[in-house]
């Protein structure tokens, strides 16, 4: 039975059982948080490092030598030295699809509260407007009826295809564009073909070199004026900045996004600063993905991992 070690257990938040994970391993040794400076000591007597965040680079897996596997409490792989953990025989394993339900449930509140825009009427009730009202409610804002309105989806995995079926259900007409990069190679529509006809668009897709800002200042002055834009993929997918110039312009109709550049954007981010601002804007703190059952769900995956990784041995 082999030996594993946490390096960040804190990411999955609270009141997560371990207990599928102990039960794979022989001992499993547990650190809230680490810094990649710190994982070379703790995993010194590893078979198995299970991490989310914590970076583990070249210089860190070649001090490693008992080092067999890596257990990823994500999907993105990006913190790893994939060529080094190759090169030194460390196989490298991942989670997918444990938050389906639950990311694709965040996408639907984010898309009826721009929808309703809920951020402007909660803003003006907070400040004593309906109050003070003449009328028996506010209609400052027009809101949208999503049934029958068009959204366009870039991503059709799993999570895309979710909610998709949950816009369904709303009276939604549901298109996916081609894969970005390789429009010629797909039968899919190009979201340039789809921008003019959406009402909204909500990004599911990997952040790649075709992705970045794939939503930019040239394709914000193509779209509707109305038009709601949600990204729970990855930061810097949407120019932040060329977007919240149209919502301040008024030629964007909403914007919310779960993910940004840099996170934890410990040194700021316009979107933040623009909170303050009457705006049609919500900014999530990366929490699509946080119901107790998805978190709950990596663990179970994560011991499934480790299981097959045993079974190979």
């Amino acid at each position: 039975m082999p030996h594993a070690v946490i390096l960040d257990a804190k990411s999955l938040g609270p009141q997560i059982d371990l207990a599928a994970i102990r039960e794979s391993v022989s001992h499993l040794e547990v650190f809230e948080q680490s810094s990649t400076q710190q994982a070379a000591e703790r995993l010194a007597d590893a078979d198995i490092a299970i991490v989310n965040k914590v970076v583990l680079d070249a210089k860190t897996l070649q001090q490693l030598p008992k080092l067999r596997l890596i257990c990823v409490l994500a999907t993105g792989l990006n913190n790893i030295d994939l060529e080094t953990a190759k090169a030194n025989n460390i196989e490298v394993k991942n989670v997918a699809a444990y938050g389906t339900a639950s990311v694709s449930q965040h996408t639907l509140m984010l898309m009826l509260s721009l929808a309703n825009r809920l951020p402007l009427y909660q803003r003006d009730v907070a400040a004593g407007k309906w109050q003070r009202s003449d009328f028996f409610c506010l209609q400052d804002y027009p809101t949208l009826q999503l049934s029958g309105k068009h959204l366009v989806m870039v991503g059709q995995g799993e999570l895309g295809s979710e909610v998709a079926r949950l816009a369904e259900a709303f009276g939604m007409n549901v298109s996916f564009t081609a894969r970005p990069g390789n429009e010629t190679n797909d039968k899919r529509p190009s979201l340039d073909d789809l921008l003019d006809d959406a009402d909204v668009i909500s990004l599911h897709c990997p952040l790649s070199d075709a992705t970045k800002h794939l939503i930019n200042r040239e394709r914000l002055a193509k779209a509707k004026p109305s038009l709601l834009l949600i990204n729970c993929a990855r930061g810097g997918m949407i120019d932040e900045v060329a977007a919240l110039d149209a919502l301040r312009s008024g030629k964007l109709g909403g914007l919310a996004v779960d993910v940004l550049p840099a996170e934890p954007p410990r040194d700021g981010h316009p979107l933040l600063d623009a909170l303050a601002e009457p705006l049609n804007l919500i900014v999530t703190p990366h929490n699509a993905w946080v119901t107790p059952e998805a978190r709950q769900n990596i663990v179970s995956l994560t011991a499934n991992n480790i299981s097959e990784w045993k079974t190979s041995q």
